[in-house]
């Protein structure tokens, strides 16, 4: 099963735009490249043709990527209420969690391909998002990160971006 992402409008309409841009400009620059270091003869020992390539592969990477990401979204409303109960987190949502009694930190619920200033992000699917989604301000979880510790995390505030 493909894994979804939860986008806000605004990532979701600078991811196609990105895949548009990707897919019809950004595939003819390339194959241009490509075609120019070719004229320059022996492909071997050709650095602008290797460069070229690779730029290409890395292209079709990000193609591929974002192709996964927009066939399996969710779009998350994040105005007036629509993500849910203010209180409880969900994704969409910044939430201020304190790790075994440490400063809080705050953290964005949901796509990696999301940026909040001041707030790292965190998917729903990480052992830390799933020990914390549908809980509320105030309450505790544990969960065990990937070095198999378990970290007590208490829910400081849950609010919307």
């Amino acid at each position: 099963m493909a894994q979804v992402h939860h986008l806000t409008k605004t990532a979701l309409e600078r991811l196609q735009t990105e895949f548009h841009d990707l897919t019809t400009r950004g595939r003819i620059e390339v194959a241009d490249k490509i075609e120019r270091a070719r004229e320059m003869g022996d492909l071997k020992e050709n650095g602008d043709y290797h460069a070229a390539k690779d730029e290409q592969g890395h292209m079709e990477g990000r193609i591929r990527h974002l192709e996964a990401i927009l066939e399996n979204h969710v779009l998350v409303e994040t105005v007036d209420g629509d993500v849910g109960d203010g209180d409880v987190v969900g994704p969409g949502k910044l939430v201020t969690l304190s790790i075994d009694g440490d400063e809080p930190e705050t953290y964005y619920l949901g796509s990696r391909e999301e940026k909040f200033a001041g707030a790292a992000t965190m998917t729903p699917e990480s052992a830390l998002g799933q020990a914390i989604l549908g809980r509320g301000i105030n309450e505790s979880a544990e969960y065990e990160t990937p070095n198999g510790s378990k970290l007590n995390v208490t829910i400081i505030s849950v609010e919307l971006p």
